[in-house]
């Protein structure tokens, strides 16, 4: 019975002992929130490492669901509505798997168990996306799954998946174009209008130039003191309609007073303009 007792005491201790211990997660937990469109794309993942061993096509087997990570399943989150592979997909959260194949034709799966304890409990019947989708080689072995958010635009970006030597681009569209348009067409209405934002919206999505200028104008008009960047804005504007003349006036003007208010980026940016147009 003591040295029962005193097993039991042994035990306990040693599980004090190692619950202080605390080691670093085998593969760590990243998150990612990527601002996009009108709303953003958050992705949540685990990150095993290669570790020596072979993993795409060995102990990952090809032809077979890959959870595209470790441990619980990867999870992407949409908080607007995009488009993957010309298909519309909601707002809401997914789970993303892999299928890899051989001959590079890799399949991305975006699936309605985002909850599942990595392929236990995925359903094919739940899939809400199946893409095709051709795999790449790095150019150096990448030792740690990676996932990143690459060539950001308003309505477009690429979500990349690299690990070993396999790399996969996913491309995700949004539209918003149409609906900023009438939000600002009805903002345009009120007291209080937003020309510059209107400014930015006609010349970097409509590039409907005389617009923007129009726009533009109107909210430097209604500045006491219109800074640079404004100006600067407009001196862009000009250049593209094809108005060299007002084009230089205004990338003087923006360099002259970003001269005066110690900002040497717009100095050269205007710097480079000026010389562009002589």
């Amino acid at each position: 019975m003591k040295k029962i007792l005193i097993s039991a005491i042994a035990c306990f201790c040693a599980t004090l002992v190692f619950a202080q211990v605390k080691m670093s997660a085998p593969s760590p937990t990243e998150f990612i929130r990527q601002d996009f469109g009108l709303g953003s794309i958050e992705l949540t993942y685990s990150r095993p490492g290669v570790k020596g061993r072979e993993m795409i096509g060995k102990i990952e087997p090809w032809g077979s669901i890959w959870r595209t990570g470790a441990n619980a399943a990867t999870k992407i989150r949409f908080t607007d509505e995009v488009e993957i592979g010309g298909k519309k997909i909601d707002s809401g959260s997914y789970a993303v798997y892999t299928i890899p194949n051989k001959d590079g034709n890799w399949i991305f799966i975006l699936n309605k168990g985002f909850n599942n304890e990595g392929t236990s409990g995925y359903k094919e019947s739940d899939d809400v996306l199946r893409l095709p989708v051709k795999s790449g080689k790095n150019l150096r072995k990448v030792e740690t799954l990676t996932m990143q958010f690459s060539d950001i635009k308003p309505e477009s970006c690429i979500l990349n998946i690299k690990w070993e030597d396999f790399s996969l681009q996913v491309p995700i569209k949004t539209e918003i174009r149409n609906r900023i348009r009438q939000s600002l067409e009805e903002a345009l209405k009120s007291e209080k209008k937003p020309y510059w934002q209107a400014a930015n919206f006609y010349y970097e999505y409509d590039h409907n130039y005389p617009k923007a200028l129009e726009m533009a104008n109107a909210a430097l008009a209604a500045q006491k003191n219109p800074p640079y960047f404004m100006i600067y804005y407009k001196a862009r504007i000009q250049k593209d309609a094809g108005d060299k003349k007002g084009a230089l006036e205004s990338a003087t003007k923006a360099y002259e007073l970003a001269k005066a208010a110690n900002n040497e980026n717009y100095m050269i940016m205007s710097e480079n303009m000026i010389r562009e147009l002589k």
